[in-house]
Parts: structure tokens; C-alpha cells; sequence
């Protein structure tokens, strides 16, 4: 089935959030007497969340610590943190624009929460124009169970086989495949070298956001 309509991941895929989420882990980690973690590794774990970039920081002693209690004290600071340095990846902007030129519903299903996501999304203009938002606490399943995505294209009212996801993690994909979706992999997200995409079963990867919006333009008028 032709796509109808075309779902994203945010961070690491329309947003790059990486900046504010390493300074929010560093005011955590600071306040707990560990290191701070360098913009390589947030770039490269951003996409495993708060507790992700945390346990890069607090190393084997991860484990010391309430999972609920550090989650909670990084969205404080987080919350803190939102826009200062996230910026549209290169051609986002440019690529959203053409869907909705296009008449073509765009949405975000991500694992954020609602609080930070719908923060972030009201500094950005153009994300007023999408068709739907599903945050990680909008239902009872987040990815990589396909309940989110499947929702989301009943919000938008297309079927799940007509739908395009894209993102930058394993459980995107996860989700996208049991959805019944196209999935596609987000190269230019927040990967690690060992990521091992090529055994995603992805049906499709693309290399940059700037090359987004010309393979999408390419794949939907087919």
C-alpha cells in the first residue's frame, strides 16, 4: 500500500536534543559527585533516554541508585535545560514543510514524556502543523510495542500499512515492524558504531536529514 502518511521519532531524528539532555545528565551527575560525560558519548546514547545517559556517567554504581529517583531528578534538570541548545536537524524543516505542501499528515510518536515533549514541540513553529503527538506516557505501551504507533495512525485515520516511521533506534524499528508500517532507519541519529542496523530489519535506511526530504518527495510520488 502506498504511504499515506509519514510518523517520526524526535529525538535524535527530527530534533537534535542531544546538547540540553548531556547538560541535564551533568547537573544530575555533578549533584552526585561523578564526572560529567562528554558530547560524544551523549550523542551516542542519547536515544537510550535519561537512565541511558546516566548509567554512562555512574558506571558500575548505576546500580546503587532508584531508577524512578535519578529518571525524576534528570527531568527536573532536563526541564530546565529544554531549547537552549536543540535545534531541527538539517532539512527537517524543509522535509515537513513539503508533507504538509503535499496535503500528506505528518505526526511524532517518541518515548519522551509529555511534559518535556510538548515543551519542546511549542518552541518550534511548524510542529504546530502536525497531525499528532504521542508521548511515552500518552498510553499504558511505549516502543518498542506498537501500541503508540498504532494509535497514532488511528488519530490520523489511515491505516498502520499505509504509514511511513522513521527513527534512529532498534525499538523504532521494533515497533514500526510489528505495527505493520514501513519502517526506516534515521542514520544521522544517535547511533553507536556497534548498533548492528543492518540487523534491524529495517525496509529502508536513509543516510541524512538533509537527503530526507528528497527521499521522501522520491518514495511518495512513486
Amino acid at each position: 500500500m502506498a504511504t499515506q502518511a509519514v510518523l517520526f521519532d524526535l529525538d535524535g531524528t527530527l530534533l537534535d536534543t542531544a546538547p540540553d539532555m548531556r547538560d541535564a545528565a551533568n547537573a544530575v551527575l555533578c549533584s552526585l559527585g561523578y564526572p560529567e560525560i562528554s558530547m560524544e558519548t551523549a550523542r551516542q546514547y542519547s536515544s537510550d533516554g535519561s537512565l541511558g545517559l546516566l548509567q554512562q556517567g555512574l558506571g558500575d554504581d548505576y546500580s546503587r541508585f532508584a531508577a524512578s529517583e535519578l529518571r525524576q531528578h534528570f527531568l527536573d534538570a532536563y526541564q530546565l535545560q529544554l531549547n537552549r541548545a536543540t535545534r531541527l536537524f538539517p532539512g527537517i524543516e524543509h522535509c515537513l514543510n513539503w508533507l504538509i505542501g503535499m496535503g500528506i499528515p505528518w505526526g511524532v510518536v517518541t518515548n519522551k514524556p509529555a511534559r518535556p515533549t510538548h515543551a519542546l514541540l511549542t518552541d518550534f513553529a511548524i510542529f504546530k502543523q502536525a497531525a499528532v503527538v504521542i508521548a511515552g506516557d500518552t498510553l499504558d505501551k511505549r516502543k518498542p510495542h506498537p501500541k503508540p504507533l498504532l494509535h497514532a495512525a488511528e488519530q490520523i485515520g489511515v491505516a498502520p500499512s499505509a504509514c511511513s516511521y522513521f527513527g534512529d533506534a532498534e525499538r523504532d524499528i521494533q515497533a514500526a515492524n510489528a505495527a505493520g508500517m514501513t519502517s526506516v532507519v534515521a542514520l544521522w541519529g544517535y547511533l553507536r558504531e556497534d548498533s548492528g542496523v543492518n540487523d534491524w530489519q529495517a525496509h529502508h535506511q536513509c543516510a541524512t536529514s538533509e537527503q530526507l526530504s528528497h527521499w521522501i518527495e522520491q518514495t511518495l510520488t512513486l
